[in-house]
């Protein structure tokens, strides 16, 4: 670029400089009011909308936390019932082998549940707590859920962990009877949490 053409393209810039800090001076500074109603040193309209679209977003991801966290247990249930169903079987057809592997295989399900979900998903909720987010912050603090958990309570885990575990010990000595009475017993702690 030539000495000429570099002093023209400035004074192009300046000019359009100018011409700009004309077009966009401050409304206050003109002694008119800013555009979006607010008064001379008040918050801008368009910020406060977005201030509160972004306070939107935060809730709808806590709603979006315990949807996900539902569709966890949802799986787990239904994994769970697939190994009742070869439980059932096994027990029926008084195949050992079968039915300890299917009580084992449903036990550690209902145990899953009672987590909310696996060591992988332990992981993440421990990421959450570390980095300060507490989904029932207010519920831990009456003793409601154990930290970092979203749906299942104290009360719901204890229960699952209880027929967790004496399904667990129906491995050993499988009974038809005792299963469907611990089958039940997660049946309804789970229709609980997905209210």
């Amino acid at each position: 670029m030539t000495m000429h053409g570099t002093k023209r393209l400035f004074a192009m810039v300046g000019a359009g400089a100018a011409i700009l800090a004309i077009t966009l001076a401050p409304a206050a500074a003109q002694g008119e009011k800013p555009q979006g109603g607010t008064a001379p040193g008040g918050t801008p309209v368009e910020m406060v909308a977005t201030y509160n679209s972004l306070a939107d977003a935060i809730l709808a991801v806590k709603k979006t936390e315990a949807g996900l966290v539902r569709s966890i247990l949802s799986a787990g249930y239904a994994h769970a019932q697939v190994e009742l169903g070869r439980a059932r079987a096994a027990i029926k057809a008084n195949d050992a082998k079968a039915s300890q592997a299917a009580l084992e295989n449903l036990a550690a399900d209902v145990a899953g549940i009672a987590s909310e979900g696996d060591a992988a998903v332990a992981a993440v909720r421990k990421r959450l707590l570390e980095g300060g987010h507490h989904h029932n912050a207010d519920g831990e603090a009456q003793g409601i859920y154990d930290q970092g958990f979203v749906v299942v309570t104290r009360a719901a885990k204890t229960a699952l962990l209880d027929a967790s575990r004496a399904i667990g010990q129906l491995a050993r000595a499988p009974k038809a009877d005792a299963l469907e009475a611990e089958w039940k017993k997660v049946q309804t702690t789970y229709a609980g949490l997905m209210k």
